[in-house]
């Protein structure tokens, strides 16, 4: 028995030596000294040896068993001690060498245009609302005006999720929502993105922003659809700003038209930003069909309504001169950084 206790304290003695780490001690702990050990098992053993015997086996037990416990002891306090002396060498801090500089974020422009958008149209008198991003089929679709067999829907290119659900081609149906919820008079505007599934070039994405706008009041016309989109462009660029409205159609609307600003390109040249034509499309509008308006229970004989959807990121081209959408999108911060 005391060569084995001899063994014991050998192979203890020389395992510790090969620990590096303090979070390592618990295992060779655990392994000599604990329940299941060896050292505990020759100590349940004393009990069927002749009382003689007892107490120096006993003895000699407590003996290993101290040795052992100090021997973790110290190599842990040794581990310890290297350990913080290591960290505190990493830690050093030279007071004297010049300190590193910290870039500074800033916002991206798109997030600067919709805020500068928004805050236009809140000294007009309008609130900035929000809708989800992605929505059901009546919203986006039915309560607008186009039921399941419209052409329109054709045009749209949709991201559909299930039968049912969709990612929103338009923050247009936002409107309906706040029909549904408001009663006249409403003056809105929702900014926020929407999917459609574009071919990616220099002025189409296959996910964008747009701000949706609405006025639901008596006496709206479409002489305040245009003053107020003039105003508005006036106030983004300058009174130098030039624009001009084409008949459109849009099913949500009656009558519709589509608006257009000066190319920044090319100054109404035509170039390959603006295909030649001079001018660039940067929204849709119209006055609120009253078959939109009386589905949300809203009398279309005595409101009438106007409504507009404009394309953000065709704004911030104009309002930076920047000849491509697709610099938007891919997080170049030799791009990004130029705005504040």
């Amino acid at each position: 028995m005391n060569r084995k206790l001899e063994n014991i304290k050998d192979t203890f003695k020389a395992e510790l030596d090969g620990f590096s780490k303090t979070s390592d001690l618990e295992k060779i702990k655990v392994k000599y000294l604990g329940k299941k050990s060896e050292l505990n098992e020759i100590l349940r053993s004393i009990g069927k040896l002749p009382s003689e015997e007892r107490p120096a086996l006993g003895e000699l037990v407590n003996e290993v068993r101290t040795f052992i416990a100090d021997g973790i002891n110290k190599k842990k306090n040794a581990l310890q001690e290297k350990e913080i002396s290591e960290k505190i060498k990493r830690e050093k801090i030279d007071i004297t060498e010049p300190g590193k500089e910290r870039t500074v974020g800033n916002r991206h422009p798109l997030n600067i245009v919709a805020e500068d958008m928004c805050n236009i149209f809140r000294s007009m008198g309008f609130s900035v609302v929000d809708g989800p991003e992605i929505e059901t089929d009546y919203y986006n679709f039915e309560a607008l005006n186009m039921p399941s067999y419209h052409p329109a829907r054709d045009t749209q290119d949709t991201f559909y999720i299930d039968e049912n659900l969709l990612l929103r081609t338009q923050t247009t149906c936002v409107q309906v929502r706040i029909l549904e919820k408001e009663k006249p008079p409403v003056r809105v505007v929702c900014p926020g993105k929407v999917f459609r599934s574009d071919d990616v070039d220099a002025t189409h994405s296959p996910v964008f922003h747009q701000l949706e706008g609405l006025v639901v009041d008596e006496g709206i016309s479409f002489s305040d659809l245009k003053g107020t989109l003039e105003l508005f462009m006036k106030e983004l660029y300058g009174n130098s700003a030039k624009v001009r409205f084409r008949p459109h159609h849009f099913p949500y609307t009656e009558p519709s038209a589509e608006m257009d600003i000066q190319c920044f390109s090319c100054k109404g040249k035509g170039c390959r930003v603006c295909k030649n034509e001079g001018y660039i499309e940067i929204l849709g509008c119209g006055m609120v069909h009253p078959a939109v308006l009386e589905r949300c229970g809203i009398n279309s004989e005595k409101y009438t309504g106007l409504a507009f959807g404009i394309g953000i990121e065709r704004v911030a081209m104009k309002k930076y001169g920047v000849n491509d959408m697709r610099l938007f999108y891919e997080n170049d911060v030799r791009f990004l950084k130029q705005f504040v």
